[in-house]
């Protein structure tokens, strides 16, 4: 697949809500989730949202478990994603989600700090001027937060990240920090799996390989 297969970026992202279903069955490679997200459908409304049965779901499905994922607000400005194959949307709990991506996961519960093979067929770009907030591995590799949650701590929100690193209990060899991009960043994984984390309040990073 080609980057010429990939739609025009969707932009003004940054601060939108939204939320995702993960509906996880066993592979040969480990437990697998199908990823529905609620964007660019809805912005995940609350009152459905809290309603949701994730063993309920899961059953409904043929699934061994269902993960709900969210509330979650983007960080990005723009994506742009390649389309593979038909567009795919369920009703969960009356929310509308479209599949987004694939994810093999590490355990059907991964620890913070843990990676995992993410497929979504997408570019993210965070623009010039834009404060970002990072982790840095005992590797000295940088990973971006892409999401910020809601999930641990329902009253975080984006003026809290600056100082986020006061709060997370970071592994050694970890450090946190922020800072205000020259130029846009572009984490390109349209033709490649994405490799993303979550830290211990599960806010979502991605590496950046470029």
């Amino acid at each position: 697949m080609s980057t010429d297969a990939l739609r025009d970026p969707t932009t003004g992202l940054s601060g939108k809500r939204y939320g995702e279903v993960l509906l996880v069955t066993p592979g040969e490679a480990g437990p697998q989730a199908a990823v529905y997200n609620t964007y660019p459908l809805n912005d995940c409304p609350a009152e459905l949202w809290s309603k949701l049965d994730p063993q309920l779901i899961a059953t409904e499905n043929g699934a061994a478990t269902a993960l709900l994922n969210g509330p979650r607000y983007w960080l990005m400005n723009g994506i742009e994603k390649a389309q593979q194959g038909p567009r795919i949307i369920k009703k969960f709990g009356g929310i509308d989600m479209q599949l987004q991506a694939t994810v093999l996961l590490t355990a059907m519960n991964p620890a913070p700090y843990t990676a995992n093979q993410v497929n979504r067929h997408t570019v993210f770009t965070y623009g010039a001027g834009e404060e970002v907030y990072e982790l840095q591995d005992p590797a000295f590799r940088r990973w971006v937060m892409q999401t910020w949650s809601q999930i641990v701590d329902p009253n975080l929100t984006r003026a809290d990240l600056p100082k986020l690193g006061e709060r997370l209990n970071l592994p050694e060899g970890w450090t946190y920090q922020t800072r205000v991009l020259d130029i846009p960043l572009r984490i390109d994984t349209a033709t490649r799996a994405a490799l993303v984390l979550q830290d211990d309040l599960t806010n979502s990073y991605s590496l950046i390989t470029d």
